[in-house]
């Protein structure tokens, strides 16, 4: 058991990002060593707000899979070896490239333009992983933020007559890798499916939040597809409302640690000229939603 004093030495300097959606932890240097109660704490933070901003880091690949650590079982890239780009031959196991740079007219990354649809990272997956970390290389002068959104705060404010029909049923989603825009039918082969109830119980708070998105859910399993559009339509519009969501304009050295359990994110449009770069990795999720 922990004395006052030790409480105390341990306690994390936060600042709320939005009224319902992440915190910065301030004053922390990701390269030192941490004690096993520091990390705990980090995790707890992470529950509590569900996205985790740190600034002004420097960290190497290596690092940031060690750290990836901290929250679970670091995951592996999802996507076919003949889909990976060529930026991740440099790489460990498991970091992705987010980037619009480009060699002999290729990009090096992954999702290098344009805007994304809000979504939830691996939901395509049958055990979807639980946390996704970005770190910031390179960010253009303007635009490429990060938009996120509570699905905790959606699902505690859906109005009866649309959570009442829809709780207890499973969504079906469908994602072709690598695309930023909706459909089965844009020229990608490689793709995954997967059907997750549409509203999620998180594994570590108990709290439910809505987990269908614009970008992959596809419908909802045995209802009329009509019926399921219109009320999904809904779903999306009352998730995506402004009052939920933080949206994130990204500096040089940021980190973020997002919970893809209860919450989705979609990205806004930059110049196309302009390098952007950041190192991706996740978390193993510890079993199929329920």
């Amino acid at each position: 058991m922990l004395l006052p004093e030790e409480k105390k030495k341990m306690a994390l300097k936060l600042r709320k990002l939005s009224p319902h959606i992440g915190a910065e932890i301030q004053d922390i240097d990701l390269n030192a060593d941490q004690s096993a109660g520091t990390i705990a704490e980090i995790n707890q933070a992470w529950f509590d707000h569900i996205i985790l901003l740190i600034r002004g880091q420097n960290l190497s690949p290596e690092r940031q899979v060690e750290i990836t650590a901290w929250f679970g079982t670091p995951g592996q890239l999802a996507r076919p070896k003949e889909y990976r780009t060529s930026g991740h031959n440099q790489l460990p196991d498991g970091i992705m490239l987010i980037s619009n740079i480009r060699e002999d007219g290729k990009p090096i990354g992954n999702l290098p333009d344009g805007e994304m649809m809000f979504h939830h990272d691996m939901m395509h997956a049958d055990v979807p992983h639980k946390a996704t970390m970005l770190y910031a290389v390179e960010i253009p002068s303007r635009g490429g933020n990060t938009l996120f959104a509570s699905g905790y705060a959606a699902y505690d404010t859906l109005p009866d007559d649309i959570r009442t029909p829809l709780e207890g049923r499973r969504a079906f989603h469908h994602y072709n890798y690598g695309t930023t825009v909706k459909g089965k039918d844009n020229g990608i082969e490689a793709f995954a499916e997967s059907s997750h109830p549409v509203f999620r119980t998180h594994d570590d708070t108990g709290r439910k939040a809505i987990y269908v998105n614009r970008l992959m859910t596809e419908g909802i399993v045995d209802m009329d597809q009509a019926e399921a559009d219109r009320l999904l339509s809904v779903v999306y519009d009352h998730s995506e409302s402004p009052e939920f969501v933080y949206e994130h304009e990204w500096q040089v050295g940021d980190v973020l640690l997002w919970d893809n359990r209860c919450s989705m994110h979609a990205r806004t449009d930059f110049p196309e000229t302009e390098r952007r770069l950041l190192l991706r990795t996740t978390v193993e999720g510890e079993g199929r939603p329920c």
